[in-house]
């Protein structure tokens, strides 16, 4: 079985004048994601922030930012447009589209050039890729204004393997286990979850505590697994790096670190080597970090009889 874990994000900051979008009702959002063909499971809320496990990943609505990541087939692009058309461009004043190279890229509905052309249209930007076009690589669409983005800091993990990533395949799972599995409440014991068990396989969860958020997305799929972490948790403030911890569960061939205002240092990850880096500045104000890692130690291959 084949799943596109690769995933599409939008991260929306509109100014402080706007009206807040938690003030939009929940029909507003799911007409939105149907345009992506992507549907609500379940929500989490607290006083900062209403967070949303999606059939395809999930949504984070604070008052004024909106982060949606989508995975699979959907259209993306079409929510985005659908959102800044009823919200008003006039109002944003960053955006930041990404989309990770695809497994099978040819099964998409759109190219990220086709989605460029139409964000250009709607709010001004520049559009980037990073990495080798005939390899790994990431595409960023970035409308940045003249205000400091919130801090991020994204981890996606490739090709799984261990105790972990073979339970995580396996025909009986438990959400409560697969929470023991990744130590989320030992790691991360303020946060209150909210998660979803796919059928056959495939995991998502959602944690707020106070203004802080996670979101864990996992395609376990032995051919094309793929997991993406992310998070604003500032690690200087804890006393481990959770990154790290993960890396350890999981045990990925190779990883990248995606940060926005947000170097993440390497300390506590799997013995590695970094193969690439890029350090963006967006403008004045906000930097992008991307850096490409693999396991120090080399891969042995088994061929697979087709």
């Amino acid at each position: 079985m084949f799943f596109e874990g690769s995933e599409k994000k939008l991260v929306l900051q509109l100014h402080p004048s706007a009206p807040s979008l938690r003030a939009y009702p929940r029909g507003f959002w799911q007409q939105a994601l149907a345009m992506a063909d992507a549907a609500i499971l379940s929500d989490l809320s607290n006083a900062y922030c209403d967070a949303y496990v999606l059939s395809e990943s999930s949504m984070f609505v604070w008052q004024h930012k909106l982060l949606l990541i989508t995975c699979g087939n959907t259209r993306l692009i079409d929510t985005v447009a659908f959102i800044i058309e009823k919200i008003g461009a006039g109002l944003i004043s960053e955006l930041n589209y990404q989309r990770k190279s695809e497994f099978s890229p040819h099964l998409q509905a759109t190219r990220f050039e086709d989605d460029v052309e139409l964000l250009k249209a709607l709010v001004p930007g520049t559009a980037y890729r990073i990495g080798h076009l005939d390899s790994h690589h990431h595409y960023l669409y970035s409308a940045a204004g003249v205000t400091k983005q919130a801090q991020s800091a994204c981890l996606l993990m490739y090709h799984i393997e261990g105790e972990a990533a073979q339970y995580l395949r396996s025909a009986e799972q438990e959400s409560s286990h697969i929470r023991r599995l990744l130590n989320l409440d030992r790691l991360l014991p303020q946060f209150e979850f909210d998660d979803h068990l796919f059928q056959p396989c495939g995991y998502s969860i959602n944690g707020l505590f106070e203004d802080k958020f996670l979101t864990i997305h996992i395609t376990p799929q032995e051919q094309s697994s793929y997991v993406s972490v992310e998070t604003n948790v500032n690690f200087l403030q804890y006393p481990f790096n959770i990154f790290a911890e993960l890396l350890k569960v999981l045990n990925p061939s190779s990883w990248d670190i995606i940060g926005l205002n947000m170097p993440i240092d390497n300390t506590g990850f799997l013995s590695n080597r970094r193969v690439a880096s890029c350090d963006l500045q967006l403008n004045q104000l906000n930097d992008f970090n991307y850096y490409h890692y693999i396991q120090a130690e080399s891969e042995t291959l088994i061929a697979e009889v087709l």
